[in-house]
């Protein structure tokens, strides 16, 4: 783990020319955050074979980790042994070693009011993709048409569940399809409805950079059910993973493509083998990549959501209550991110104006 954090360091001064620092200007960093399950134990070694398939020892647990969007590198993953663990206690604590001013997108599988709230609380933006069936009041309309609705609401319309803070609602239709995002970045002249969609759209990049982990550089065959053992594996595939991720950020920057236009999949396979011919895959690739296909038109998609003309945006009155006492439900697993006796609603109101970083 020290070695990975080294190393990490090391490659965040050699590449800082490449990173992406144009996403999200006003916020100190973007990252992601997300949790993944580890495949079962493959009885490969004699002594794994006695246990029956399917025992909870042959469950390596999960991992969850922080990804930095703008350098595409993990900054921290926490290993849980138990991989039905409730994660959004590893996630604050990943949380509270970012930046304040950070910008942190998850997915559904940490929506909820009280998380948002602390998120707000300690002082980091974020963005989050609507959850259905959820109920809310609408605050303030910036924008509204027959397909579009930019506007503040309280999350929460019943007694049950309330958040403490409005939040930003954005919604728009793209052919047959309804997209939905929340964040707590409330004034849309610093961060307009396109950029949200643009932006939460990144949070697919921990999907594929946990993806390159376990697949690309085979984490799903977990050797041994010894969880030193584990670890050490766990450690040096993301050791591995950054040096390679870190080589196709440069390749992009000095190739002067998007980063998913470098195929992950054929550096894995060519980068170490070029290495050992002692060629440099930085210079092959960016001279040679287009013709031999590491440089090729990224599939990903992209959401093209629609523009707002700023003068069509009508402002946030003056005054405006913007934060009241909250009410979280008590649901099994809740997790719990206040004291009970800490009213930090009657002392704090969230920003409507992003600050300088």
């Amino acid at each position: 783990q020290n070695l990975f954090h080294q190393i990490t360091h090391a490659l965040a001064e050699r590449f800082a020319p490449y990173a992406q620092n144009q996403l999200a200007k006003f916020a100190a960093g973007v990252y992601a955050i997300d949790g993944s399950t580890l495949d079962k134990v493959g009885r490969y070694l004699p002594a794994l074979r006695k246990i029956p398939d399917g025992d909870s020892q042959l469950l390596p647990g999960k991992m969850v980790g922080l990804f930095d969007i703008r350098s595409q590198q993990w900054c921290e993953m926490v290993h849980l042994p138990n991989p039905h663990q409730n994660d959004k206690v590893a996630a604050r604590e990943l949380a509270d070693q970012l930046p304040r001013g950070s910008l942190l997108l998850a997915d559904l599988g940490f929506f909820g009011f009280a998380w948002f709230d602390y998120l707000t609380f300690q002082g980091y933006w974020w963005i989050s993709r609507w959850r259905d069936k959820t109920s809310f009041e609408i605050v303030h309309t910036f924008y509204e048409d027959a397909t579009t609705f930019d506007g503040l609401i309280w999350l929460g319309k019943y007694r049950a569940d309330k958040a403490a803070f409005t939040v930003r609602l954005v919604r728009f239709t793209v052919g047959q399809t309804q997209f939905q995002y929340l964040t707590n970045v409330l004034d849309p002249w610093i961060l307009p409805l396109q950029e949200i969609a643009q932006l939460y759209a990144r949070r697919w990049d921990i999907e594929m950079a946990f993806r390159m982990v376990k697949q690309y550089l085979k984490l799903h065959l977990i050797w041994s059910a010894k969880q030193d053992i584990i670890l050490l594996q766990v450690w040096a595939v993301l050791i591995i993973s950054q040096i390679l991720q870190a080589i196709r950020l440069e390749i992009a920057g000095l190739a002067e493509v998007d980063p998913f236009d470098v195929s992950l999949p054929l550096l894995v396979q060519y980068v170490p083998q070029l290495t050992l011919e002692n060629k440099n895959p930085v210079e092959m690739i960016v001279r040679d990549g287009r013709e031999l296909g590491f440089i090729r038109p990224s599939r990903r998609i992209r959401i093209q959501a629609p523009i707002i003309a700023e003068d069509q945006i009508r402002p946030l009155p003056e005054g405006m209550k913007l934060v009241r006492c909250p009410r979280y439900a008590k649901r099994k697993g809740t997790t719990s991110y206040f004291p009970p006796e800490f009213k930090f609603w009657e002392t704090f109101q969230p920003p409507t104006r992003v600050p300088a970083t």
